[in-house]
């Protein structure tokens, strides 16, 4: 998927179990030659996917990334799975993105969210 550094920080909220969390995890190579656009491809594509759900991201200074997508059912990661741009963008990044990935597939069962209603207290005052 791709590199979020303007992303907000807000995970995606908990849905009613169960779903499915795609997680793909990954080091890139140096090449950046067409990465973003194709990411932002990606992107747009899986959100018209029914049954999508959303997705969260996250990256080290190190440079492994974490994307978790999330989707109702395995029909809805079925159609995303078969997509025929995603089949040529997941070519694109084995040739020339990704120095290396897992990918997970889990049955989420138990899901939940919290938001803090008030910021927190900030540091005493001297």
């Amino acid at each position: 998927m791709s590199d979020h550094r303007d992303v907000s920080a807000a995970p995606v909220p908990a849905h009613e179990p169960p779903y499915y969390a795609v997680v793909f995890t990954s080091v890139r190579t140096e090449d950046e030659d067409g990465y973003r656009e194709t990411a932002a491809r990606m992107e747009e594509l899986v959100r018209d996917v029914p049954g999508f759900l959303g997705m969260d991201h996250a990256r080290t200074p190190g440079g492994t990334a974490i994307t978790v997508g999330y989707f109702r059912d395995a029909d809805a990661l079925a159609r995303w799975r078969s997509d025929t741009e995603h089949r040529a963008a997941q070519r694109r990044g084995r040739d020339q993105w990704y120095a290396g990935y897992t990918l997970h597939v889990a049955k989420v069962e138990r899901s939940h969210t919290f938001t803090r209603a008030d910021p927190p207290p900030g540091p005493p005052a001297n």
